[in-house]
């Protein structure tokens, strides 16, 4: 099969072939149609400190997928050959003490598809029936691609309760502009959304945001006021990770405003910790999706809201023959694109 493939440790990916897997017991195989190119992804491909920590190659990438069901291995109950699926990409050890207790995103023995065992950059890959997601009607290849984005998005803005509150999320990258049409949904009044990113802000409009601030220029509390808002937000969504955006999102949260924190920062931020504790703010830290309580929620969501569906698949700019995977990285690198998906049927 064609593949992605990191051979050792180093920078670059090679697209060679490689042997098909097979299903092992309680397994699936699946044919890969599509493939979100991911941030994790682009810093395996550069080969960064973070990667060279986490990766030991050589290693298939990739974990963002849609794909067919094409083999079923020994003791597969549910899923069918010929079943369309995504991937819950976090494989759990099922019996540590969060896994006994149904909290299995956070289980403390945690093997992710595409880092720590082969991914779906590739025509072919297996993962356990048990994070196979099943698709209803409806779900394109381009749109099942980005399940695992789209989960945490809705992770992370279903964290608090959004009808009537006022919302700030920080960084338009695909998952935070998947997170103004959620919160959208889920009845936020005022959405604003901040980057420095042209392109992604305009972006940001389309999907459904009251108001997109280039922070580079404009703060956000000019933008409270365009919006007319007398207090400060209610809910904030930190989905950038960069050092300025939660510190200027704690200075603009309303009293007993709660912040859920996506966004992995690349070094330490300094926090006011005096204004977290006399405001009485709440923050909470997101990782991945609730396994499955978020998968049923947003099937559930694009099922029941036609607008929703669109607004969420347009965050996919670009689609590329897998082939021209390298095109695909630089577009997503220069932060200026949505969603970069990869079509392994079209080579």
């Amino acid at each position: 099969m064609k593949a992605l493939y990191k051979s050792g440790a180093h920078p670059g990916f090679e697209l060679v072939d490689r042997p098909e897997p097979t299903a092992g017991l309680g397994e699936v195989k699946i044919r890969v149609m599509t493939t979100g190119i991911c941030g994790t992804d682009l810093h395996i491909e550069s080969w960064d400190p973070w990667a060279q920590g986490m990766i030991n190659a050589p290693l298939i990438p990739g974990h963002e997928f849609y794909g067919e069901v094409v083999e079923l291995g020994e003791g597969v109950r549910d899923v069918r050959v010929g079943d369309r699926v995504s991937g819950e990409g976090h494989i759990v050890c099922g019996i540590c003490r969060n896994c006994r207790a149904g909290r299995r995103q956070m289980c403390i023995r945690t093997s992710s598809v595409g880092v720590q065992r082969d991914g779906a950059f590739a025509e072919y890959v297996v993962i356990p029936e048990t994070n196979a997601w099943v698709h209803q009607a409806g779900i394109t290849p381009e749109l099942g691609a980005i399940f695992d984005p789209f989960g945490n998005a809705v992770h992370t803005a279903l964290s608090f309760p959004l009808v009537g509150e006022d919302v700030l999320i920080t960084g338009a990258g695909p998952i935070g502009l998947m997170a103004i049409a959620v919160a959208r949904h889920a009845g936020a009044r005022k959405i604003a959304i901040t980057d420095v990113s042209a392109p992604r802000l305009e972006l940001a409009r389309a999907v459904g945001a009251d108001i997109a601030v280039d922070v580079s220029r404009t703060r956000i509390r000019d933008a409270q006021h365009e919006l007319g808002m007398k207090e400060g937000f209610d809910i904030g969504l930190e989905m950038s990770g960069h050092a300025t955006a939660l510190p200027e999102m704690i200075d603009n949260m309303n009293h007993g405003g709660r912040i859920a924190m996506l966004g992995l920062p690349s070094g330490p931020i300094s926090i006011d910790w005096g204004k977290v504790v006399t405001h009485m703010l709440t923050l909470k830290g997101i990782y991945g999706r609730e396994m499955f309580e978020t998968w049923y929620a947003m099937s559930a969501m694009l099922q029941s809201n036609a607008g929703l569906r669109s607004a969420v698949a347009s965050v996919v700019t670009d689609c590329l023959p897998a082939a021209e995977w390298q095109r695909g990285f630089t577009t997503a690198r220069d932060g200026k694109s949505g969603k970069v998906v990869l079509d392994w049927t079209a080579f």
